[in-house]
């Protein structure tokens, strides 16, 4: 006769879910309903409609026909699609850093207070970010303007030459300055909230020691705002990019300077709608965004890495 040692019985822990909260569940997933409704039809849908159609090409003789990835493969290998990538690129480079240093230069000002009528200041520094981006790129564009604009009759006055602003060599820099114009004070305003969130005791306890005021500036506060800086790094990437409203209201006053294909944005547009190629234009689309989040994901992973 063998014995047998009796297994301990486990009593199953059933967790019951009172009337009230159920009904809190149901309160939210409503709540919540209208977004997903909203976000699947406006942006999920389009994406996947976008990728159906990046994999097909359309001829005159047979319609649409399955492609696969060639339209893919046509973009690597597309000189203007390449051409305008490394335009933004070169932008990327030039005036991201500029516009963030000169919106971390104010935000720091304000954040100080040593500006006098600091609330005032701050209003008109945001003020050209409400200007919508057509109406701020059609008044710098008259303000560059060779023959009419004040930029040249003021220089011409001066004995210093009429400048072409919009003039090939010269047209990137002046799109570098409208976009540094509507957007200083939109990324000035992100970093100014992240510093009013910095304890004043910081600052206080390093200016007794000692520190100064830029001592303070670049050790204790720009550190204390990293994510803020990252968030506006990141949003500057996005919309550098998605450069458009620049090259095509620009165009028209600088046809020699500015073609269809100035930037990978803009280009897609003219494929789809000029040239009617819906197919190519996707695929061009899904390889921008794909540059975009690997971009924004180097950039975040950087920063994360020198924090840890």
């Amino acid at each position: 006769m063998t014995l047998t040692a009796a297994r301990p019985v486990r009593a199953k822990v059933v967790h019951k879910v009172s009337p009230a909260v159920r009904s809190q569940h149901r309160a939210a997933y409503i709540l919540v309903l209208p977004f997903l409704i909203f976000f699947t039809a406006m942006l999920l849908a389009p994406l996947a409609y976008s990728a159906y159609l990046s994999l097909f090409r359309t001829q005159l003789i047979g319609g649409r026909q399955f492609a696969g990835l060639e339209n893919y493969r046509r973009a690597f290998t597309d000189p203007s699609f390449l051409d305008g990538l490394r335009r933004v690129a070169l932008f990327l480079v030039v005036q991201v850093p500029i516009m963030l240093g000169l919106a971390l230069f104010l935000a720091l000002a304000l954040d100080s207070g040593l500006a006098r009528g600091a609330k005032t200041l701050r209003l008109l520094y945001f003020v050209p970010y409400a200007v919508p981006g057509v109406v701020a790129t059609l008044m710098w564009g008259y303000l560059y303007g060779p023959d009419y604009g004040p930029i040249a009759q003021v220089a011409e006055r001066l004995g210093l030459g009429a400048p072409d602003l919009l003039a090939p060599g010269s047209i990137l820099g002046s799109m570098m300055n409208i976009v540094t114009w509507e957007y200083v004070g939109y990324n000035m305003i992100i970093m100014y909230a992240a510093l009013r969130a910095v304890p004043a005791e910081l600052s206080e306890a390093a200016a007794i020691d000692g520190a100064g005021a830029v001592r303070i500036a670049w050790s204790i506060k720009v550190p204390a705002i990293r994510p803020a800086i990252l968030l506006t790094v990141i949003f500057s990437i996005i919309g550098t990019f998605q450069l458009f409203n620049e090259p095509s209201l620009l165009r028209s006053a600088a046809p020699n300077a500015i073609g269809e294909d100035y930037t990978p944005n803009f280009y897609a547009y003219s494929i789809a709608f000029t040239q009617q190629d819906v197919n190519y234009a996707a695929a061009l689309a899904f390889l921008l965004g794909t540059v975009i989040a690997v971009i924004s994901y180097l950039v975040q992973s950087a920063q994360n890495r020198r924090l840890a």
